[in-house]
């Protein structure tokens, strides 16, 4: 795991809340870990996912629990290797999830996810028997399993396409926004995140050796989406946001900004397995579904602030990001809670 990348020192301190809140033993944990104990309350602080790794096993093992003691039944050591074995058993990623949230729901007391489709999108959403909502960090880390998961079944990441919560917005989101998306919505009437379906119908072709592979590594491999904010990745995406897409910068002029030359800007980026234009690609996907959020604008204002010729063109790219059109999107996302949703697998 490259050291590029990192976690917030939150997410530490969210993640040792409920598992071990005794400063003594937390201590000794965060240096098992190599984790400095010193850094936990520096705001800025950041540390290695392969420490943060080290830290949820060291956890799993001090608690008997892989899930940091957020549910009063909680997930014993060995229920991510259960899960994964039950779910690449199925012919089917959908029915592979379906299989990992049927087993969460059965083994967690307040958090009950279920796979729902809706035409051209999917959804996991989460119920909860209790009216209080959850901290963000217990409804991102159950997501962080399920989709970490997933991405291992299907052998690729499964995009995102936004994310919504019960919650009220924690004081630091920053890297919940690079791992999931960057349209999350928080104080929702219901807790869901929302992917295209049409990745629901690949086959399963997972061997022992391979799940051996991936449970020897894990949960460091569910990690590696957190980025270093330091990178050059992450400056360009957030200049990106912060601009308008019909005037963003060549390759020559983002390099001007960034004070390097054009062909030290291509390998640092490739060092993080990024390109301008895929980076660009990746934020107007992002603009489009937050945008596509919001009642306002219509869907051809949304293609021309995006830079798009005319609508078709938007149309046509949209579904080839997320498998649907961007008018669904929208009806999904504006959804009434009592839209009747086909659970699966209802094939």
């Amino acid at each position: 795991m490259s050291e590029k990348d990192t976690i917030s020192m939150h997410l530490v301190r969210e993640a040792l809340l409920q598992a071990c809140p005794e400063p003594q033993a937390a201590a000794a944990l965060l240096a098992r870990a190599g984790i400095d104990a010193e850094r936990l309350e520096l705001p800025e602080a950041r540390v290695s996912a392969e420490a943060y790794a080290r830290l949820w096993r060291l956890l799993a093992r001090y608690c008997n629990d892989e899930f940091f003691a957020m549910d009063p039944r909680g997930l014993r050591r060995g229920s991510l290797a259960f899960l994964c074995r039950a779910a690449m058993a199925q012919p089917t990623l959908g029915e592979g999830l379906d299989t990992a949230l049927t087993f969460l729901g059965l083994m967690l007391e307040d958090l009950q996810p279920a796979l729902v489709r809706q035409q051209s999108l999917a959804e996991i959403v989460i119920s909860e028997p209790r009216q209080a909502p959850r901290r963000a960090f217990t409804y991102f880390t159950l997501w962080m399993i399920v989709h970490g998961v997933g991405c291992w079944l299907a052998g690729r990441r499964l995009p995102i396409m936004a994310v919504e919560l019960r919650c009220a917005e924690p004081q630091f989101c920053d890297d919940y926004r690079v791992m999931f998306s960057q349209t999350l919505h928080f104080c929702r009437s219901r807790t869901r995140m929302i992917i295209a379906a049409d990745c629901l119908d690949m086959p399963l072709r997972r061997a022992p050796e391979e799940l051996q592979r991936f449970l020897a590594e894990a949960p460091g491999n569910i990690l590696v989406k957190y980025r270093d904010p330091t990178s050059f990745g992450w400056r360009i995406r957030n200049d990106l946001l912060r601009g308008d897409p019909c005037t963003w910068p060549d390759v020559d002029t983002v390099a001007r900004q960034l004070c390097v030359s054009p062909a030290t800007l291509r390998r640092r980026l490739a060092d993080e397995g990024q390109t301008v234009q895929g980076l660009k690609d990746s934020v107007r996907r992002e603009l489009a579904v937050a945008w596509l959020a919001q009642n306002e604008p219509s869907l051809g204002e949304v293609a021309e602030r995006l830079g798009f010729a005319d609508s078709s063109s938007f149309y046509k790219a949209f579904r080839k990001w997320f498998g649907c059109n961007p008018g669904a999107y929208r009806a999904l996302i504006h959804a009434p809670d009592a839209l009747h949703r086909e659970v699966l697998p209802a094939r």
